[in-house]
Formats: structure tokens, sequence, C-alpha cells
């Protein structure tokens, strides 16, 4: 049985704004994503070759991160247009953090940079505890 747990389809939808990395982010390469973000995607040099590179991206990221009741593209959705809110850590169970968030706009903002660092692996993890 293939697990998959990332969406080529998103990873598509994401790549439109992936001048400031978000395609990067979604697939668990934050520090290119970072580097994405900072140079608006390698000067869009590299923004255009990774149009041939998600399907690549997204079977190594089928391949790395467990798949599991929590569904990764919700994750990044909420995280990307609620995570000041602390809406995605609400959905992971982290009601606490979540509500920390909510009232400290996602720690002012360092909290909402680490999780786009780690989410997939923050989702990997409760996905594998409830396997």
């Amino acid at each position: 049985m293939e697990k998959n747990t990332h969406s080529v389809a998103m990873g598509y939808i994401l790549w439109l704004f992936g001048f400031t990395g978000s395609h990067r982010f979604y697939y668990g390469r934050p520090v290119t994503g970072t580097i994405w973000l900072c140079t608006l995607g390698l000067f869009f040099i590299g923004w255009i070759v990774d149009l041939f590179f998600i399907p690549g991206m997204d079977r190594k990221a089928d391949i790395t991160y467990q798949p599991g009741r929590l569904d990764y593209n919700v994750a990044w959705i909420l995280l990307t247009f609620l995570g000041i809110f602390g809406v995605h850590r609400m959905y992971m169970g982290k009601w606490i953090t979540g509500i920390l968030y909510f009232f400290t706009g996602g720690f002012f903002l360092v909290g909402v940079a680490y999780d786009y660092w780690t989410l997939n692996q923050q989702v990997s993890e409760i996905n594998r505890a409830l396997a």
C-alpha cells in the first residue's frame, strides 16, 4: 500500500507563490524554503526550475513522513491562513500552545516561523503516536 502524505496538486498551488518558498516548506525543505523566501526564489530562476522538481519532492515527502489521522494538507492550510491564531496547533491537539498563539499573535510570529520549519515533523510524530 502506497502512502500519500502530501499532494502534488497542493505543491503546484503553493508553487504559484513559490518565490516565497511556500512549496519548499510544504515538502519539508525549510532551509531552501528560507533561502527562496529571502531571495525571491533565487531571483525567480530556482522558482521556475522547481516547476519540474515538485513531483520528486512529493515522492520524497511521501516516503519521509508518517501518514495517519492528521492530514498534512489541512495542517498546512491552517498554518498558512490562520497560523497567528494557533488554529493549526489546536487541530494537532496542542490546545495550550494554540490558545497562547491566539493571544500572542503566534508568539509574536516567532512561533509561526518555527512551525513553518517543523510542521511536517510535528504532524508525523503525532500520526506515529496514534498508529
